[in-house]
């Protein structure tokens, strides 16, 4: 027999559901990011360094900003040369792009091999469910951290926008796999 409490759980959505919903929606919005992003390598390379020297720009007129509002006027020199070494570098990413995307390219490489290591080493001390992704992403992301460092300055144009896309990627499938083995609320 069922009771009206039975049918009103059933017509609500269990919180597995709507996370399982969650995983799979966001996922599948960033694989299509991704995959979006694969079509204008170059151009997303150029886009996300501009939008670096859009962000250096605004951190430069803030340290403008403070130096001048503050009270303790003890380092308004340090911030002041401190805007203009951003405003220098905002200049250097408008008058040379390429230059620019090079140079993040190159940098970007450290902290991603960084990450990689730290995830192998999370791991292989883990041994749970799930550790042999994470061990496979940690040496992916070492990897991807020799690619850039050994083709520089060569990839530099088209590598960050080629990152962007596999991990725009991977993180869409990722979420949309873990929402699809989610465990059902009656589990």
């Amino acid at each position: 027999m069922i009771t009206p409490a039975m049918r009103q759980a059933r017509a609500l959505p269990t919180i597995e559901t709507r996370t399982r919903v969650c995983f799979v929606g966001v996922g599948t919005a960033l694989a299509l990011l991704g995959l979006t992003t694969s079509v204008t390598l170059v151009f997303a390379t150029m886009t996300a360094t501009c939008a670096i020297g859009a962000m250096m720009f605004a951190g430069g007129i803030v340290q403008w900003v403070y130096a001048f509002g503050a009270r303790s006027r003890g380092w308004i020199v340090f911030w002041i040369v401190s805007g203009l070494l951003y405003l220098a570098a905002t200049a250097l990413v408008i008058c040379s792009p390429l230059f620019a995307a090079g140079f993040l390219t190159l940098f970007l490489a450290f902290p991603l091999g960084a990450s990689g290591l730290a995830r192998i080493r999370i791991a292989l001390g883990w041994r749970n469910q799930g550790w042999g992704g994470m061990l496979a992403s940690g040496i992916v992301s070492i990897a991807a951290a020799l690619v850039i460092a050994l083709g520089w300055p060569i990839n530099a144009a088209w590598m960050r926008g080629l990152l962007l896309t596999i991990d725009l990627s991977f993180q869409g499938v990722m979420l949309m796999l873990i929402g699809f083995t989610l465990p059902d609320a009656g589990d």
